[in-house]
Order: C-alpha cells, then structure tokens, then sequence
C-alpha cells in the first residue's frame, strides 16, 4: 500500500546574501511579502497539501524563524485585553502545535542535496516533500497539492516544472523529457545548469518535490563516495536522476505563477501581484501604481 506525504523538508539554511544588509539581522525567510513572511507562505501551502510534520534545515543565525512558529503569550494576552479579536486569530495562525515541527542543523553549506540529507532520520522510510521557500507560487489549488494528487496516481519520485526561456536554462535544473503527458512529463534526464545550446529542453525543475525514501539512500551513498556535482556541492537533482531507470521520475507542470523571491526583482513582482490580489488593498495600490507610470510616462 503507497503511503501517503504526511512530511515536508524547508531547507532554509541559506545567508541570503543577496538581500544583505537586510539578512544581516534576520533570516531571509522571515522577510514579509506584503505582511505575511516568505516562510508562511511555504508553510500554509504545505497544510493545504495534507503535510502534519514539518522539518526546517537551518544553520546558526536562524534564531528568528523558530521564534516565529513559537506562542506569543504576552503579545495574545495584550490583543485578548483590547479585545482584538481578529488579530489574536491571525497570530494564532502562525503558531505550530508542539511535536509538529523540528529543527535540524546544516552545519556546513554544502548544496540542496545535502541539506535534504541532514533531514534523513526524521524522514526513514517514507514519501516526503521537499519544499523552497524561495519559490513563491500564487495558485487557485496549491501547488504542493496539485503534486501529491498526481503522485497518488504514479508513486514515483515528482518534481514541479515550468518552461523557461531558452537563455535562462543554464540558471537551472533542466528536464530531458522522455513522453509529454500534458500536465506530467516522463523523465528520461536531468541536467544541472546547462549551458543554453546543451539544454535537452525548456522545462525547468523549481523548487517543489515530492521523493521516495530512496532518493535518500542515494544521498547517502554519494556523500560516502564523495560523488558531488556542479560546484562541488552534493546536488539533490544527481540523486532524483539515479532513479529515472528505478522508481522512476515525473515532472509536473503545476497551474499556477511562480515568483522567484530569492531575487530582488522576483521579490518585487510578487510584492505588486499579492498586493493586487488583496480585497483590502487592491484599489488603493492599482491606484498609485497607474499614476506613477503616467508620471513616468510624462516625463519620458
């Protein structure tokens, strides 16, 4: 009998450098896309997809994000007192209850492969998903549960895809696509950035999973046998391919637009479009937005 992703892996040890000097005091993953932070986002997609067991790969400095799934006791009895009954529901949708989530560390930066890894005993023998913050996917029906619904059908190792421009291959993990079923495709190869006129496609591997324990069996051995990948690194894409012959791999073109919040610029267009998506907020924004591209506009 399959069994069902009850288990998510968040790696989030990362410095955010690109952010800097705003990640020198907090975690990347605590930035707020319009008033929510990129980590709860990740988070309420993974409830929607069914996920009960959360596992955070983090390093030192990521103090922040633990707090931030923790009770606020004082702060609860403050909005309880001036009967801020709205706003105490909301932080107390923030809150994970005890056992829930669990902290491990990544103590030396050694790839996406080896982050997953870190998480091996808390995962055993189990389906789990492997979500990235970073990737920010406005959706009517989440991705990660658009993916544990194809998953039920095939039990094999899943990872979320998208077209590409061709020039923008080589910043990704690239699919060689074997037989295109519309939403699934059968995964003949994987290659890692690949320069633009060594791309076997355009569909592109972004940061969803959904993998079968043996993906970690596969981490294992190749950090045994030292066997990385590009930059040196033990990369999780090297270990999904090991099993295109075994278990066999799938991508999956979600429904959905995906914002690269590990950019600045990709963070910005998903500020404007979740704003703009927001009841409260969409007038008055869409407003301010037309006038300083007329102003701009004028002054061209």
């Amino acid at each position: 009998m399959q069994r069902k992703v009850t288990k998510a892996v968040f790696p989030v040890a990362g410095l955010g450098t690109r952010f800097l000097p705003a990640t020198k005091s907090i975690p990347k993953e605590i930035m707020t896309l319009v008033d929510r932070p990129l980590i709860q986002y990740a988070i309420d997609e993974a409830r929607a997809a069914g996920i009960r067991e959360f596992i955070f790969v983090t390093s030192r400095g990521k103090s922040a994000l633990e707090d931030y799934f923790d009770a606020a006791p004082t702060l609860e009895a403050s909005l309880r007192k001036a009967g801020k009954d709205d706003l105490l529901e909301l932080l107390k949708s923030t809150n994970m209850e005890s056992g829930a989530i669990a902290y491990i560390r990544q103590q030396r930066p050694l790839g996406l492969g080896h982050a997953v890894w870190c998480a091996r005993r808390l995962i055993a023998n189990e389906p789990f998903a492997v979500i990235l913050p970073d990737d920010v996917i406005a959706a009517d029906k989440p991705c990660l549960q658009q993916m544990i619904e194809s998953y039920e059908e095939t039990g094999a190792n899943m990872v979320a895809a998208m077209e590409v421009p061709h020039d923008k291959t080589k910043a990704y993990g690239i699919l060689d696509v074997d037989r295109d079923m519309g939403d699934r495709v059968l995964v003949k190869g994987m290659v890692e950035k690949p320069e633009v006129d060594e791309a076997p496609s355009n569909l592109a591997v972004i940061g969803r999973y959904i993998l079968t324990p043996k993906v970690l069996h596969n981490l294992d051995q190749n950090r045994k046998d030292n066997r990385t990948g590009a930059g040196g690194e033990l990369q999780l894409t090297d270990a999904i391919a090991q099993e295109i012959d075994g278990q066999g791999v799938y991508g999956f073109r979600f429904k959905g637009q995906r914002f690269d919040c590990g950019s600045k610029a990709g963070f910005l267009q998903a500020t404007v479009s979740f704003a703009l998506a927001r009841p409260e907020l969409n007038a008055e924004f869409e407003r301010y937005l037309r006038e300083l591209v007329g102003v701009r506009k004028a002054a061209e």
